[in-house]
């Protein structure tokens, strides 16, 4: 049997591909030209070049494959023109999964974002049936993956046999870019970590979303889907675990939004007139107005997702971006 899996050079996408090539599946990749192999290196998976936004070379990728695991995304917190993270994530997703009915594809899992889950207006957790609308959506990354989701649901509606996950904040190794939340673990280390915003996020061992995908394969329902999370916790407490890895001090100092939202605009206008990334992601500084914390049950419940502690994945990536000279 064989899987085709995209995105398969990110820091999920490879975790998927470790995953499968454990269970003795025949695994293949699909890559875009000129994309980081590092993640790939000494593995044994086929490799064959195509682009989500080139029907015709995903129905290629797809030719022989029996499951299909679509983790490619474009994910950051800011681009130059906007425009891509709806090319990939939105027409992308939905060139794939109408190549992989065309081809017929028997079972595919798409991962989308904890992003696309809402959360209780008064406060507490999200679940996989908290309303939510386009309009909450802070930023285009979430925004693109919002509408990618609802393609998918339209896809399923008529019969496509399809799984979602949601994984929210996933740590560990091989973290190659590395995300948002890796580039924050980074500059902890780095001691580039004065003050913060106080926040909340679910964070997740990489390896334990990437079982995730596998068991939403095997046990998924048709259409659901499946928040992969663990532990809930403050980037205060985030920070003092990383403490206690790094030896680094935990920032002291808690800022109000307020006083950051203006630096954040300001360094957003700036990274459009430079072509610069931003140093203060506008998108981030307002996400942080919310504690992303996820009721995380229905994936232990139905599939038997792994809830390993986050001391765990926390430890694995500061390892990781130590020895890869990230820190």
């Amino acid at each position: 049997m064989k899987a085709l899996v995209t995105g398969a050079t990110g820091f999920v996408g490879a975790a998927v591909v470790r995953a499968l090539l454990n269970t003795g599946m025949d695994v293949r990749v699909i890559t875009r030209p000129g994309s980081d192999p590092s993640n790939l290196r000494s593995l044994k998976v086929e490799q064959v070049l195509g682009d989500l936004r080139d029907k015709a070379s995903l129905r290629e990728a797809l030719t022989g494959c029996r499951h299909l695991y679509h983790v490619a995304a474009h994910y950051a917190l800011w681009a130059k023109d906007p425009s891509i993270f709806y090319d990939i994530n939105v027409v992308g997703t939905r060139n794939l999964l109408e190549a992989a009915r065309e081809v017929g594809i028997e079972r595919t899992v798409y991962c989308s974002t904890i992003g696309a889950i809402g959360l209780p207006p008064g406060g507490g957790l999200g679940t996989e049936e908290t309303p939510v609308s386009l309009e909450q959506m802070a930023g285009h990354y979430k925004r693109s993956k919002y509408l990618a989701e609802q393609e998918v649901h339209k896809l399923a509606a008529e019969g496509l046999p399809v799984v979602i996950v949601n994984p929210s904040a996933p740590v560990g190794e091989r973290d190659v870019k590395p995300t948002p939340t890796g580039q924050i673990i980074v500059d902890f280390m780095k001691g580039r970590m004065p003050a913060y915003i106080e926040t909340g996020m679910n964070i997740i061992d990489v390896d334990d979303v990437a079982t995730g995908h596998l068991l939403a394969m095997a046990k998924g329902r048709q259409g659901e889907r499946y928040i992969l999370g663990s532990a809930n916790l403050l980037l205060r407490e985030v920070f003092e675990i990383l403490s206690k890895l790094t030896g680094v001090k935990a920032p002291a100092l808690k800022l109000p939004r307020g006083v950051v939202l203006p630096l954040a605009y300001l360094n957003h206008w700036f990274a459009n007139l430079t072509g610069l990334p931003p140093r203060i992601p506008l998108e981030g500084v307002k996400m942080a107005k919310y504690k992303m914390h996820y009721d995380c049950s229905k994936a232990v419940r139905e599939l038997g997702l792994p809830q390993n502690p986050p001391e765990i994945a926390l430890e694995k990536a500061v390892r990781w971006f130590k020895t890869h000279g990230y820190a």
